[in-house]
């Protein structure tokens, strides 16, 4: 299953340290910014699983920044 965000992430340095800490809580997860996008993307692949956009919105969270599914 493929869930994609809007975020406010515009710096690397930030999507690298975001995806690190998604990828601890979601083992196996493929995590992905893309901050070219004009919405500065967040696509995470869990492979089936279903993503639960809440658990995710709290993690960009913690960390100052938003983070909307673009798919609702």
């Amino acid at each position: 299953m493929v869930e994609v965000f809007k975020t406010n992430v515009s710096s690397k340095r930030e999507a690298h340290i975001i995806s690190e800490d998604l990828a601890a809580f979601f083992p196996g997860w493929k995590i992905k910014f893309d901050l070219e996008d004009c919405d500065n993307i967040l696509r995470i692949d869990s492979g089936g699983e279903p993503v639960i956009a809440e658990h995710v919105k709290n993690i960009v969270t913690r960390f100052g920044y938003t983070a909307e599914p673009l798919n609702d």
